[in-house]
């Protein structure tokens, strides 16, 4: 019941920065459920105990979904992707790295931000290799020879 509802709260979220973001109609669904797959995934393999694995796994879930999302709403894949991928933006670590940085304690700074850079680049990946994967596959299909 607690991964569920840690999921409502991220489709919740997502569903604001629709607003933000002038996302209406059948898209601001759609993109606010790749938030609630995207969390649900990171939520499922908590017992993994790593979380760039954790993040890397729910990002390509949440790319996938995305990707085919873009071609079923006949829309730009990355208005799918900006809003499925908010609940895993590192906020808290980005923060926490500058409040280390303000109080002058390097060695939790340096643990923060590598931890925190090590999510971002994750998420980065992940995205970049679904995004790669999907456009090889197009330009595999349109190209081929009969």
């Amino acid at each position: 019941m607690e991964i569920f509802l840690s999921c409502l709260w991220a489709y919740a979220a997502c569903i604001a920065f629709c607003f933000l973001f002038n996302i209406r109609g059948r898209a601001l669904t759609i993109a606010s459920f790749g938030g609630f797959l995207g969390w649900l995934c990171f939520s499922l393999l908590s017992p993994l105990h790593n979380d760039m694995i954790q993040y890397f796994i729910a990002t390509v879930v949440t790319a996938v979904y995305s990707e085919s999302m873009a071609r079923f709403a006949k829309k730009p894949a990355t208005e799918f992707q900006i809003i499925a991928l908010l609940p895993f933006v590192p906020g808290g670590g980005i923060f926490y790295t500058m409040e280390y940085v303000v109080i002058g304690n390097n060695s939790m700074f340096l643990s923060t931000g590598l931890h925190t850079l090590g999510i971002a680049g994750a998420l980065a990946m992940g995205v970049l290799l679904v995004s790669t994967l999907v456009r090889l596959f197009h330009i595999a299909r349109t190209h081929r020879e009969w």
